[in-house]
């Protein structure tokens, strides 16, 4: 497990709200968590990824489970954002890629957090403004958005950028609220 970031887990600005967004891999989980505003700016918290490559199958899916509910119980995200498994060519690489966002999807749930799904177009339109960017462009974006030294790794960046993905969403959603309730 990789580990980094900004500001202590204990930190918290007045009326933020804290997301982990996952991009979820058989070989490597990306995590990435953020913190949203009440004036819709992001700030950083940590980002890394779960390499289990080399291990069996089985307890690769089993290592994401703990590590990302290792990853919750020293952040206490309030929200969780995961990307929607897409149409692989391969049946055996789709059903793998499944059985880890399950992983990912039980420690979330078990935590309590409230999860929604993203697809790769909506969270690479929310984080660089066009759903088909390469990794380098939401490499660079995310880094750009979140104020960030260097790049992240790819899967760190993906998962960041569900992050961003659902802030937007939760923002935008929180703005349309008092007039449906009207």
């Amino acid at each position: 497990m990789v580990l980094n970031g900004g500001a202590t887990p204990a930190f918290r600005p007045q009326a933020a709200v804290r997301i982990i967004g996952i991009d979820p891999g058989s070989l490597r989980t990306g995590y990435g968590i953020i913190e949203s505003d009440a004036a819709g700016e992001l700030r950083h918290v940590a980002h890394g990824c779960l390499n289990v490559s080399g291990q069996p199958f089985l307890e690769r899916i089993g290592a994401i489970y703990r590590e990302l509910k290792q990853i919750i119980g020293t952040y206490h995200p309030e929200e969780a954002a995961i990307e929607q498994v897409f149409m692989a060519r391969n049946a055996d690489s789709a059903l793998k890629l499944g059985q880890a966002r399950g992983a990912a999807l039980v420690a979330l749930l078990e935590a309590g957090l409230p999860v929604e799904e993203y697809t790769a177009l909506q969270i690479k339109k929310a984080a660089v403004g066009g759903g088909h960017a390469a990794k380098e462009q939401v490499q660079s974006m995310v880094r750009w958005l979140l104020k960030l030294s260097e790049n992240p790794q790819a899967d760190a960046a993906d998962a960041l950028a569900c992050a961003i993905c659902h802030a937007h969403h939760d923002r935008t959603r929180q703005r349309w609220q008092p007039a449906v309730s009207r």
